[in-house]
């Protein structure tokens, strides 16, 4: 009753900033948490709306368009996970009949979950949803109409689960997953109306509860005492110049200081399609502007709120001993100097004049310009020199093209499938020159395809290469690729492991669980129900799976201690961001100081190897360090290349070179192409 009448917050652009941003909606959420979010929303009103009917408010789920881009069951949560045998209640009238609507109980996260719903055709189940899977545990019949309201219960007595209409025993069946008790809430997948939700446990119960919250903070704290707390170490005015995601690390002085690179941007067009830069500032780590080209605007939220990459990266590519700065503008690829900003080389960028017929993820069905409007730049070794001296840009989903530091054309590629986001570049086979993992498609350095992974539907978001089992002299992939789960590939096209988790977004691999053999991979999801945290082993096996009721999960290893073991940075939020043990156990909060939540990076700033946090919004950055800071280390982990920064790369934390170094057979991937070739 203390809603007002109208939506419960929502996003009504339905953007993917919160895949790599902690974003949240503006408006009053009461004890209830909205996870589910969907693209193909966009312009459709919310999901949830408060209403009134004789003096009593209730929460109306509106959805009708539910299945794109996989299975979505609008769900709001409520309650702790420290819940068990409790009675929830909930009115429902189906004001369609043409879905479900029901209760979830036992929630770990909205894809973990028991439900008990009213279905379509005239039956109630009772399912434990899982990933992307539904199992029905029990299942009656029962009549149902529009006009009436139903009283439905389910009640958890440890591993039994009971399910009544109107006080009427329906279904009821024993499952593990009851025992382990958890969250509660609302879902619907067509317009249903829910009023007095009630949830009951015994005063016995209700104690178990509390003890069991306190140990849990009890246990948090322990874990906090290990570590060194943050120290605030740098605070910096943005001004006008500020950004979301689209900053860039480097020594642009050729001091071995550091150097920040912030980019605003403008659409093109349509969304994020053809973004494209239209001011870059660098600035030191005091907050100095160094330099700054095109027209910086204090319209930050517009021009910095950005879910693409921008094409920009900072890298030393002519090793005069100074980073440059390689970025789309204008139609250009341009090499700046570092320390001034101005050209030192550039060249207009391809001309996009094939057909747009197989021309994949263009608005439209149509490239709208005659030139590429690059989408992103990754720096690479084509050509097996001593160091990375090659570019490599794309557009959007389909057309890569690789140039030389001269910025000439080595060659070109249109993908039968989706590039996706972030192509990495590997030396596989040992010979000096890198070849590409392209979505599916692994491409020489010359750019003819090896392989493709047996998978064509959607994109990969984030890749990691490595050698993450122990004694094994192979090397594997990790991708996350959207509606296709995570999933561990050889470097011959076959994959090993899969795991169908929603739309998999982020991925990391390091040493999270020593205690374990080998090293351990994480990922999360997004589109769908966003905000799952998923542990894997070194063999792709489950360890732990959870929610941490926010977006923007980074999940970068962090050398936080100098010990080896590696942190989980999730994002800023003081209360429940930070970062998290292999157990999942937060353990280095950030300070209550007022400090920027949008955006988080780690990064070792200060040179004793161990990692800073980098915090910021569209007006400030704040950098922490430990308590304990500066402290010599022995600890120096191999990270991904700053000279790639993206918000699509995957992220890992090696303890020496030689988890990145292959030996794979070539002649064994072309054998693999031509039995693939019809």
């Amino acid at each position: 009753m203390d809603f007002p009448i109208g939506p419960f917050p929502y996003d009504p652009d339905h953007t993917a900033m919160g895949e790599y941003q902690y974003v949240t909606e503006e408006g009053y959420h009461g004890r209830w948490l909205d996870q589910v979010v969907n693209y193909t929303w966009n312009g459709t009103g919310p999901t949830w709306l408060v209403t009134e009917q004789d003096g009593r408010h209730a929460m109306e789920c509106m959805r009708v368009e539910k299945n794109r881009p996989h299975r979505i069951f609008p769900t709001l949560e409520t309650g702790s996970p420290f819940w068990r045998d409790a009675a929830v209640s909930v009115s429902v009238r189906r004001l369609s009949l043409r879905g479900m609507a029901g209760l979830v109980f036992c929630l770990n996260h909205s894809i973990d979950t028991l439900v008990f719903a009213l279905e379509a055709g005239g039956e109630a189940t009772l399912s434990y949803r899982h990933k992307e899977s539904v199992e029905v545990l029990g299942r009656a019949r029962l009549a149902q109409n529009p006009d009436d309201t139903y009283r439905l219960t389910a009640d958890c007595e440890g591993d039994l689960a009971r399910c009544y209409v109107d006080g009427k025993l329906l279904i009821e069946a024993r499952t593990p997953i009851a025992a382990r008790g958890g969250k509660a809430g609302i879902t619907a997948d067509c317009p249903a109306r829910f009023s007095d939700f009630e949830a009951l446990v015994t005063e016995e119960e209700a104690a178990a509860i509390s003890r069991r919250a306190e140990e849990h903070k009890a246990r948090e704290a322990a874990e906090m005492a290990k570590h060194p707390a943050m120290k605030l170490w740098k605070r910096i005015d943005l001004k006008n110049f500020g950004t979301s995601r689209q900053v860039r690390f480097g020594h642009l002085t050729g001091d071995g200081s550091w150097q920040v690179v912030l980019a605003q941007m403008q659409r093109r067009v349509s969304r994020d399609a053809y973004g494209f830069i239209s001011c870059l500032t660098a600035i030191d780590l005091d907050g100095n502007v160094l330099w700054q080209l095109g027209e910086p605007s204090d319209r930050t939220e517009e021009l910095g709120k950005v879910s693409a990459d921008m094409a920009l990266q900072v890298y030393d590519i002519d090793g005069d001993g100074c980073d440059e700065v390689i970025c789309g503008w204008d139609f250009e690829i341009r090499i700046l100097d570092g320390r001034t900003g101005r050209v030192k080389r550039a060249a207009k960028t391809p001309v996009a004049d094939q057909e747009d017929e197989g021309l994949i993820g263009a608005p439209y069905n149509t490239y709208a310009f005659a030139r590429l409007n690059p989408d992103g730049i990754r720096v690479c070794n084509l050509r097996g020199l001593d160091r990375p001296r090659d570019i490599l840009i794309k557009d959007r989903y389909c057309r890569l093209w690789a140039l030389d530091d001269q910025l000439n054309t080595l060659w070109h590629d249109k993908s039968p499938t989706n590039t996706g986001h972030c192509p990495l570049p590997v030396d596989v086979d040992g010979d000096g020159r890198d070849e590409l993992l392209v979505g599916y498609r692994l491409l020489d350095s010359d750019g003819t395809e090896l392989w493709h992974y047996p998978i064509t539907a959607d994109h990969t978001d984030e890749i990691v290469a490595g050698k993450w089992k122990p004694g094994d002299p192979e090397g594997y992939f990790a991708c996350v690729s959207g509606t296709q789960g995570f999933f561990i590939g050889d470097f011959y096209g076959h994959i090993l492991k899969r795991d169908m988790i929603g739309h998999a977004q982020r991925v990391s691999v390091a040493n999270y669980c020593p205690e374990r053999p080998g090293l351990e991979i994480c990922a999360t999801n997004f589109w769908g129900h966003q905000g799952g945290i998923f542990l894997y082993d070194c063999d792709g096996e489950p360890i732990w799976e959870t929610q941490n009721e926010m977006n923007g999960n980074i999940i970068a290893p962090v050398n936080w201690d100098g010990s080896g073991t590696e942190l989980i940075l999730t994002n800023a939020d003081p209360l429940k961001g930070g970062l998290l043990n292999g157990q999942g156990v937060r353990a280095v909060a950030f300070p209550e100081d007022g400090h920027p939540t949008l955006c988080c990076e780690a990064l070792d700033l200060c040179g004793d190897e161990r990692d800073e946090l980098i915090v910021w919004d569209y007006k400030r950055m704040y950098i922490y360090t430990q308590a304990d800071s500066p402290r010599p280390q022995a600890y120096r982990p191999l990270k991904f290349p700053t000279y790639n920064a993206s918000n699509y790369r995957g992220e890992y934390a090696y303890p020496d070179k030689d988890y990145l170094t292959f030996r794979a057979d070539k002649g064994k991937m072309r054998n693999r192409k031509e039995k693939d070739d019809p």
